[in-house]
């Protein structure tokens, strides 16, 4: 894999968990990108610790060799809240461009469950023909407002929203124009079907227009008691259910491949939210860039 184009990050997540602020409270903004930069990533996404003032946080980052390659925004365009979407969503481009990224990962949260105690597979939403139209004109209009500074939109498709399964992944693609990329994320799409296909057939299908990638890997056996006890998204997590590259049953070899042998010019980030009481975060970067590098030499 070129080095030149692709791009190696790592997510905050694994220090302080965004929708379980109670996992990692005790560890620094500083701790992070500090350890982030010790295990050799070159870029990482922003947490709920980090300062949203550009030249503050830059401060942190330019010393350490870390820039901001994404950070995650959330949509509610099926629930009619378009307007304070698209406000919201132009302050968020305005912050990420003021930081050099050049996406900007969006999630659909309307009627999402992901922060809810209810079972992850059993009461996801699924959207109706009018909702996906709703989110699709929503989409486009991010994409053109994304354009306006040179950046592009994509989707991070999630567990507990309505575009969790391949087919809702297609869906969303029929719904919105090219200038739409996606994020593909190996934990989530690994997560909704319990089989590698449903990851290496959508890296194949949407490959040219994936614009952004999450390297995520799964502990099977969490999977399973999550599906049997129909336990909810963030029991998931607190379980351990993901881990990082090479940890879990995800073969990333055919995306590897894939991204290569198209050319991928973009950011791959490690993301894999656990407890770092039990799963120390700097130890797992560490085992991650050796993963990737061991299998893209990069």
């Amino acid at each position: 894999m070129n080095s030149g184009q692709v791009k190696l990050g790592i997510a905050p997540i694994a220090w302080t968990n965004d929708d379980l602020p109670d996992l990692g409270a005790e560890n620094t903004f500083e701790q992070c990108v500090s350890e982030m930069a010790l295990a050799g990533f070159s870029g990482c996404e922003v947490g709920n610790k980090y300062p949203r003032d550009p030249g503050t946080l830059r401060r942190y980052l330019e010393p350490r060799g870390l820039r901001i390659c994404n950070a995650w925004y959330s949509t509610y365009f099926v629930t009619g809240r378009r307007q304070e979407t698209i406000e919201g969503f132009i302050q968020h481009r305005d912050f990420l461009h003021a930081m050099g990224a050049g996406v900007i990962g969006c999630s659909e949260q309307g009627r999402g469950i992901q922060g809810k105690p209810l079972p992850i597979f059993e009461k996801k939403p699924v959207f109706t023909g009018a909702e996906w139209e709703l989110l699709g004109e929503g989409m486009n209009t991010l994409a053109a407002l994304a354009a306006e500074k040179d950046m592009r939109v994509c989707l991070h498709h999630h567990m507990g929203t309505g575009i969790q399964t391949p087919a809702e992944i297609d869906r969303f693609m029929e719904v919105t124009q090219d200038s739409v990329g996606l994020l593909l994320d190996t934990g989530h799409l690994y997560f909704s079907e319990g089989d590698q296909q449903a990851v290496d057939s959508v890296a194949d299908k949407y490959m040219s227009r994936i614009i952004h990638v999450h390297l995520k890997d799964v502990r099977p056996d969490v999977l399973d008691t999550v599906r049997r006890e129909r336990l909810s998204f963030l029991e998931a997590v607190a379980l351990g259910a993901f881990t990082v590259p090479g940890d879990g049953a995800v073969s990333f070899d055919y995306l590897f491949s894939a991204l290569e042998k198209n050319g991928y010019s973009g950011w791959m980030v490690v993301e894999a939210e656990q407890n770092p009481a039990k799963a120390n975060p700097f130890e797992y970067a560490l085992m991650a860039r050796r993963f990737i590098r061991e299998k893209t030499g990069i």
